[in-house]
C-alpha cells in the first residue's frame, strides 16, 4: 500500500489503520512509511528493523524528538476502518496511529521548521519490554535519541500529560501446611494467612505529590491472588501479586523500600519494576511546547516509553489525539477533530 505522508492527517489514520501492524508484525507498515519518508529529500532516514527514523539537519540550536509506536494489539474483527460522523473507528485509532499520523505528517511537510526534528516510529511496543524497539534504537544509534525535548504521541485525548508514573510488581508468598480438609485442624491453611496482607492494602492511604504542577497519585492493589492444589486439600501455598504506581519521584530502590515497609513481615520477592519519568516541563524546550498548548498540563497516570528518555535526560511529554480510554478495546476510535487540533498544536510549536 502507498502511503502519502502530505494528506490531511485524518486521512493519513485511516491509511496507516488499514495496514494491518499487530506486534512483531510491522513491517508491511512500516516499509510503507520509510518509502513515503525517503520521498521527502530535507530527510535523512534509516531503519533499524521494523523501526523507520528521519530527521532534519538545518542546524538549529534545538531539537525535538517525535516518537510513536508503529504496533497494535492483535485486531479484533476492526480492520479496515470505518468513519462515522467525527468518530473515526479501527485498531490503532486511539493508540497510536493517530499520533503517529500527526507527528509523520509534520515531519515530512514542515521543511523549515524552527527546531531541528527527529521522528521516531518503532516497533513491539504492546508486547515484553525485551522487545521494543525503542530500546533497540537506544543501543545501536543512540545518536538519534539526542533532543531537548520528546514528545510521545501516546493517545492524552489531546492534552499533555507530564512524565509517567513508575511501577513495579511484588509478588507475597504465604506458606502453610497441608492437611486433608475433613482435618483441617492437622494444617495450615496458606489463604487464610493471606488476610493481613490483604487488609493492609485496603486500608493503604496513597500518596499525592505534585512535580511541575501535575498531581501524581499513587496505589498500591493486590492484582491477582493463587493458592491450593484440590477441594479437598488444606492450601500449604498461597501467592498474591502486588502492583505498585508511583510518583516519578521515587527511584526504584525507593519505591522497593516503600512497599517492603507497608508489607513488612512478609516474604516478598520483586518480578517486574520499570522507574518512571520526571514531566521536566520547567525545561524551556517543555515549558514553550506547554505555552504552544494553550492548556494546563496534567499528570500521566500509567507508565509510557517517556521513561525510556528521562533516563538519557531528555525531558518527554505524552501528547496525542487518541482518547486512553479506549485503547485496545474493540469498538476503539478517535475524535477526528482531535487529530485536527492535536496537528494545529504540534504545528505552532514546531513552524
Amino acid at each position: 500500500m502507498r502511503i502519502d505522508l502530505a494528506t490531511d492527517p485524518v486521512d493519513l489514520t485511516a491509511a496507516l489503520v488499514d495496514v494491518p501492524s499487530v506486534s512483531g508484525e510491522e513491517k508491511a507498515l512500516a516499509d510503507a512509511v520509510e518509502i513515503a519518508l525517503r520521498a521527502h529529500d530535507h530527510l535523512e532516514v534509516v531503519r533499524s528493523g521494523d523501526a523507520v527514523l528521519a530527521r532534519t539537519l538545518l542546524g538549529r540550536d534545538r531539537r525535538v524528538l517525535l516518537a510513536g509506536h508503529l504496533d497494535t494489539v492483535p485486531i479484533a474483527d476492526n480492520v479496515p476502518s470505518h468513519r462515522a460522523g467525527d468518530l473515526l473507528y479501527g485498531c490503532g485509532t486511539s493508540d497510536m496511529k493517530a499520533g503517529v499520523a500527526v507527528m509523520a505528517h509534520l515531519t515530512a511537510t514542515l521543511r523549515e521548521p524552527a527546531h531541528d526534528v527527529t521522528l521516531v516510529l518503532y516497533d513491539c511496543e504492546e508486547i515484553e519490554a525485551s522487545r521494543n524497539g525503542l530500546g533497540r534504537i537506544e543501543r545501536t544509534l543512540p545518536d538519534w535519541l539526542d533532543a531537548d525535548l520528546a514528545i510521545l504521541g501516546e493517545p492524552t485525548s489531546g492534552l499533555v500529560e507530564g512524565g509517567c508514573q513508575g511501577t513495579m510488581r511484588v509478588v507475597v508468598t504465604l506458606a502453610g501446611r497441608r492437611a486433608h480438609s475433613a482435618r483441617s485442624w492437622l494444617g495450615e491453611n496458606a489463604i487464610h494467612a493471606a488476610a493481613p496482607v490483604l487488609s493492609r492494602l485496603a486500608v493503604y492511604e496513597p500518596r499525592s505529590v505534585d512535580i511541575d504542577g501535575c498531581v501524581y497519585r499513587e496505589g498500591l492493589q493486590a492484582v491477582r491472588i493463587g493458592g491450593g492444589v484440590a477441594g479437598n486439600v488444606v492450601p500449604d501455598l498461597c501467592e498474591v501479586t502486588v502492583n505498585f504506581r508511583f510518583a516519578p519521584d521515587r527511584s526504584l530502590a525507593d519505591a522497593e523500600a516503600h512497599v517492603r515497609e507497608v508489607l513488612d513481615g512478609f516474604d516478598l520477592v520483586v518480578t517486574d519494576a520499570a522507574p518512571g519519568a520526571l514531566p521536566g516541563l520547567s525545561a524551556p524546550a517543555a515549558a514553550e511546547f506547554v505555552a504552544a498548548s494553550g492548556g494546563t498540563p496534567v499528570a500521566k497516570y500509567g507508565w509510557t516509553d517517556v521513561s525510556r528518555f528521562s533516563a538519557l535526560g531528555i525531558p518527554a511529554v505524552n501528547f496525542g489525539p487518541g482518547d486512553p480510554n479506549l485503547a485496545h478495546t474493540r469498538d476503539e476510535h478517535v475524535d477526528v477533530r482531535r487529530i485536527t487540533a492535536g496537528t494545529e498544536t504540534l504545528r505552532r510549536y514546531l513552524a
